[in-house]
């Protein structure tokens, strides 16, 4: 067989590995299939594969001799150790300009330290998210490749062609140097642990507060997927609702109630911590999972921790319009955080990004997919300097006609005792974020009195002082704060 005949190979034939070749097979690439156990090979080829151009390799050596050069070789196995191990297998059969593609949930970090590593080799890395799921792999995922920008051009026009398209524009475009693109979706996730747990909070607070049955629950998401809120998670959200077990009965309280993370959630909220950005609603939706993670001792604490004895008394119909209208309020905080530290990141690793072209790269393919994105691209098209997306004139003129309504609904879940951290955090931040005078002024003083950390007086900025609170000590201060 011809050592020129695949375009790219893959490695990892788990189901999103396999539908991804499939979906390159559709697109009248040649792909090479392998994976660690080569008996799976065989098994794809025989099955799933059967009829296609698709070619399999027993090796990596013979696996990199049948490859087109520059060769191309995209990783989909499991994050850290797993690709670590494939790469420093992989190069000793690589050559110059030859492009090795992690499409993983791997750490942005670890995609820095590859490209670091690999320079010297003249051998290309890309990292590159990957989303959609099994369905999206299949027909088209959204997919954020960053790394060594010479490598874009020889994979541009595969993974252009796989992708998700929104309105004729693929869901695909090159992110950045080095780990910008796992960076980005791994802030994708981060947004998506945010929405899954305002629109679980929403659910909540339909059956505890107004008590309404799932039936009616569905169709409040159907009317919501019709405007603003259209989106793939409200559109999922509604089959969940109306969907019946074999017994008749729904599944959905079948359930049990404590939701398992992979990671992604909460490398973001590591990475806002690490950045100083205030990703709080992200922060929330990791820690809402850790808490549904103690259902042992929530049964207990139910037994004995009293909650409110108040009810709901106001009117269904008018509170179901102020859920709406808070969830589109958090969702947007959710999405200005997230971009906050997508340019926080940018400024610290001098990265480059498009953020009108990261919104479209999620408008189509992914899990977060929805409506909404295109006018966060839209927002930042017209200015690409925007500090904050609620400062676009189109997300301020939004978010002040529903701003009174996600005080309603975090008001009126507080006097009830339904758990909303989501929105709470949400509120939180967007009545922080308009203040001009906050009361960090007293904790400077605080961390003076008793650290010696000086402040900065309102009239001199950037001069630091330090006060001799106690009349002892003297006036020896300790270095100066940052941040």
């Amino acid at each position: 067989m011809s050592d020129l005949k695949a375009d790219i190979a893959l490695i990892g034939l788990a189901v999103m590995g396999q539908n991804i070749i499939l979906n390159m097979n559709d697109h009248n690439f040649v792909v090479c299939a392998y994976n660690r156990t080569v008996a799976k090979v065989e098994q794809f080829l025989n099955n799933e594969a059967k009829g296609t151009k698709i070619i399999g390799a027993n090796s990596l050596e013979d696996m990199v001799n049948k490859l087109k050069k520059p060769r191309k070789i995209m990783l989909l196995v499991k994050a850290g150790f797993a690709v670590d191990e494939f790469v420093k297998n992989l190069i000793p059969l690589l050559d110059k300009g030859d492009i090795i593609i992690d499409g993983g949930n791997s750490q942005y970090l670890d995609t820095q330290r590859w490209c670091k590593e690999l320079a010297p080799t003249g051998i290309y890395y890309i990292g590159m998210g990957v989303s959609g799921g099994e369905e999206g792999a299949r027909y088209g995922p959204s997919l954020m490749p960053g790394g060594h920008p010479a490598a874009w051009p020889h994979v541009k026009p595969i993974f252009q062609a796989i992708c998700a398209k929104a309105n004729g524009e693929p869901c695909c475009d090159w992110v950045g140097e080095d780990g910008a693109g796992h960076f980005v979706k791994m802030v994708h996730n981060g947004i998506e642990y945010g929405d899954m747990q305002l629109i679980c909070e929403a659910y909540n607070l339909m059956k505890d507060v107004i008590g309404i049955d799932q039936d009616e629950m569905s169709q409040v998401f159907e009317e919501w997927n019709k405007g603003d809120l259209d989106s793939f998670l409200i559109e999922i959200t509604r089959d969940i609702l109306k969907f019946k077990d074999t017994d008749g009965k729904y599944l959905l309280p079948k359930i049990r109630d404590t939701a398992g993370q992979k990671g992604t959630g909460k490398w973001t909220g590591i990475a806002a911590l690490e950045y100083g950005v205030p990703v709080t609603l992200i922060g929330e939706a990791v820690f809402a999972r850790c808490l549904s993670a103690l259902k042992d001792e929530r049964v207990n604490a139910s037994k004995v921790l009293p909650g409110s004895s108040l009810k709901f008394t106001g009117n269904k119909t008018e509170f179901l319009d102020h859920l709406r209208k808070a969830l589109y309020a958090s969702k947007l905080i959710s999405y200005a955080q997230g971009f906050m530290l997508l340019r926080e990141a940018a400024k610290a690793n001098k990265w480059n990004l498009n953020y009108g072209s990261i919104a479209l790269m999620w408008r189509g393919g992914c899990i977060i997919r929805s409506v909404f994105l295109g006018n966060i691209k839209d927002a930042f098209t017209k200015n690409p300097q925007l500090t904050n997306l609620l400062l676009d004139p189109y997300f301020c003129e939004r978010i002040s006609a529903s701003q009174n309504s996600l005080r309603q609904v975090v008001a009126q879940a507080a006097l009830v005792g339904v758990p909303t951290p989501a929105f709470s955090s949400a509120l939180a931040f967007y009545d922080g974020y308009r203040s001009d005078a906050l009361p960090a002024n007293l904790l400077q003083a605080q961390r003076d009195y008793f650290g010696a950390h000086t402040y900065e007086l309102v009239t001199k900025p950037g001069e630091f002082v330090h006060t001799n609170w106690t009349g002892h000590g003297g006036n020896v201060s300790a270095s100066t704060y940052n941040n």
